[in-house]
């Protein structure tokens, strides 16, 4: 388990910024981490729960939950699961494939990242 030495959140650009050392940091937007909560509510339980409509969402506050994860509050209200430094540390090294996987079940669902509109797939 890796702890990052350093944890800022950054409300204005959404993001949250973990350091690990002077070389290793990583930016993860609030909509990633919202879309990949690790809540019952996302996770449905081993199942889950596709989250769309969250491109607005930002972050809210962060908490420490006792030495081994982070709380984190949601402008949509959204603040159940804990992230784990585990957790946390693997989206920040999977982030890129994971928001690929993330946008094509956007897509194949025919949901979009605006809270406001829905994708229409074309049937050819």
């Amino acid at each position: 388990m890796r702890v990052p030495t350093a944890i800022k959140l950054h409300k204005a650009s959404k993001t949250l910024a973990l350091q690990y050392s002077a070389t290793e940091s990583y930016a993860l937007s609030a909509e990633f981490l919202r879309v990949h909560s690790p809540s019952a509510e996302v996770q449905g339980h081993g199942k889950p729960i596709l989250q769309h409509g969250k491109q607005q969402v930002g972050l809210e506050k962060i908490e420490p939950a006792g030495q081994y994860a982070l709380k984190l509050s949601f402008s949509d209200g959204h603040d159940s699961g804990l992230y784990t430094w585990d957790y946390l540390e693997h989206l920040a090294l999977n982030r890129e494939r994971l928001w690929s996987e993330y946008l094509d079940a956007l897509y194949q669902a025919g949901k979009s990242r605006d809270p406001d509109e829905s994708v229409v797939k074309l049937i050819l």
